[in-house]
């Protein structure tokens, strides 16, 4: 019960991630200016959630780790969603599960389970024919810095990996880490409307704020590979979101991928309740 529960705020935060490709698409801004604004207001957010919730930001070097990996992941996801699709993003952002795995076994020398391994051969499988047009025809600094993003994201799910950390307040310090660094290219912005505020004020609010409200709930509940495979549901939605509003194509192999990977996902998440470890 418990792990299904932490499975469930991990499944909501992946929907809240999903709309991130869309609004960044619609936003007329750079991706400095997008990422610092929407920061700036999911870190006031999450501030205010952890003083009502009376939760104590505990600073130390796995807590600084996590930080840094939350405000790499966040630029890093932006930057790339300017410069190739948000097929090619999301998609090359989603081998983090693999870098999961692989860190866990450097830092943890846990060796990755039989299952762990062929649950996420069957998703890549599911994402690489979702988008396997868009991967052909991306911009190769944009497909870069998406992989980099993947790389930074594996250790946002391990943020509750390492002994002392805490991942509220990881991503409450990464997020004003962003901020900070950030929030400042917005004063070279002309374009102030409808648009690009009603975008903004989604990503801080929902994609940031919520969203990793959930994921942090989450991570107490199941471990990083789970969770990790888990929000693979964010890379079908995320796509259709922008095929359907910003007129980015989906071919019919997409179709045959979101089949593979959302089969995968259930099966996974279904193994793993019937056999708790």
């Amino acid at each position: 019960m418990k792990q299904s529960k932490g499975i469930f705020y991990v499944l909501m935060a992946a929907v809240l991630f999903s709309i991130g490709g869309l609004c960044i698409k619609l936003v007329p801004w750079s991706p400095l200016a997008i990422n610092g604004t929407r920061n700036l207001i999911s870190a006031i957010l999450i501030g205010i959630y952890l003083k009502a919730t009376h939760h104590k930001i505990v600073i130390n070097p796995a807590v600084l780790f996590g930080a840094v990996c939350m405000a790499a992941t966040t630029t890093l996801f932006t930057i790339a969603n300017k410069l190739t699709t948000a097929a090619n993003t999301i998609v090359l952002q989603f081998t983090a599960p693999v870098f999961v795995i692989l860190l866990m076994w450097i830092f943890f020398k846990e060796r990755p389970k039989r299952v762990d391994i062929i649950a996420s051969v069957i998703v890549f499988i599911g994402i690489i024919c979702f988008f396997i047009d868009g991967l052909s025809t991306g911009n190769m600094l944009g497909n870069v810095i998406a992989v980099l993003s993947g790389i930074g994201y594996a250790g946002v799910f391990m943020m509750n990996s390492f002994e002392k950390s805490d991942s509220l307040s990881s991503i409450f310090l990464g997020q004003s880490l962003s901020a900070v660094t950030c929030v400042w290219f917005v004063f070279g912005e002309t374009d102030f409307g409808m648009a690009a505020i009603g975008g903004i004020v989604a990503l801080g609010v929902f994609q940031l704020a919520l969203a990793y409200i959930f994921m942090a709930k989450g991570l107490d509940e199941v471990p990083a590979v789970t969770a990790s495979l888990t929000t693979a549901i964010e890379p079908i939605l995320n796509p259709l979101l922008v095929a359907v509003f910003y007129h980015e194509t989906v071919t019919p192999l997409s179709f045959v991928g979101a089949v593979i990977v959302i089969a995968a996902i259930v099966g996974y998440n279904v193994w793993k309740a019937a056999r708790p470890s």
